[in-house]
């Protein structure tokens, strides 16, 4: 592997209680090199989405980094990052896709006008340079320019979901983030999705952390896969070795868990 985009080395991770803490994260380390398509799976609470806070520098208390962590972004130490270095990170290095995407965006601001509230923010940029480089980000996800005058409402859910995805690519960031995007879409847009997403990474050679519970799905675009499994990596490996020969016993629980269209059905006791 080249020098990484993202290195995780170590990475503990507790929410503390008033009398007890909750060890969310357990010395996981990983990489994901220049371009490549990483998936993170696992059951809900594994603690997949709270490694993606940590990359982004999101997480909020009770939430708490242990000593001896490292989160290094094209060589930087996220954690050591300062409020300013922080502001300055986010968007340009990595770029996060959250869960529900589609409804996080303000629904009393057009499209055009979120667009330019993150450019402005990084940057200065004049009105019609903004209303340009936003109109060339839609096209990328396959929606018409005219929609800059839209209001969230108007747009379609796997719509809303492109849009929310063209403003993360807006200033180029290395790393892209999701975090289940697609969880409340069909499964037919889902697809379209993760496709259109596949295509701008091998066009604009960002990597994707790609996070979800469905391996089915995740399989189909990823370029390796780690199995999360009580806040620990269990298993990295290549998505055709993960699907075909998977080597922990949580892994093919997992396969074993999604019903079949064909072949005989084998029943899954609780706790085997």
């Amino acid at each position: 592997m080249s020098d990484p985009v993202l290195s995780i080395r170590n990475l503990d991770i507790d929410y503390v209680g008033a009398e007890t803490d909750f060890h969310a994260v357990k010395n996981v380390s990983f990489d994901i090199a220049p371009g490549e398509f990483f998936g993170l799976a696992g059951e809900s609470g594994c603690g997949k989405s709270t490694i993606a806070f940590a990359v982004s520098r999101l997480h909020r208390p009770p939430a708490l980094i242990r000593a001896g962590s490292r989160i290094l972004v094209g060589g930087r130490d996220v954690l050591a990052l300062d409020d300013e270095e922080l502001r300055r990170f986010r968007w340009r290095e990595v770029a996060m896709v959250f869960q529900s995407a589609m409804n996080s965006l303000n629904p009393v601001l057009t499209v055009e006008d979120q667009f330019y509230d993150v450019l402005r923010a990084h940057g200065k940029i004049t009105r019609e340079a903004a209303r340009a480089r936003a109109a060339e980000l839609l096209k990328l996800v396959d929606i018409a320019p005219d929609r800059l005058s839209s209001y969230p409402h108007q747009c379609s859910g796997g719509m809303r979901q492109r849009i929310v995805i063209a403003i993360c690519l807006a200033l180029s960031p290395k790393l892209l983030i999701m975090d289940e995007p697609t969880t409340a879409l069909d499964v037919v847009v889902q697809r379209e999705i993760l496709q259109r997403i596949d295509k701008l990474r091998k066009e604009l050679g960002f990597s994707v952390l790609f996070i979800t519970h469905d391996l089915g799905l995740m399989v189909q675009v990823s370029d390796r896969i780690g199995i999360m499994l009580e806040g620990e990596l269990v298993e990295v490996n290549d998505a055709r070795t993960i699907y075909r020969a998977p080597q922990h016993d949580y892994t093919r629980r997992l396969w074993a868990s999604m019903p079949k269209l064909h072949g005989a059905q084998i029943r899954q006791e609780a706790g085997a």
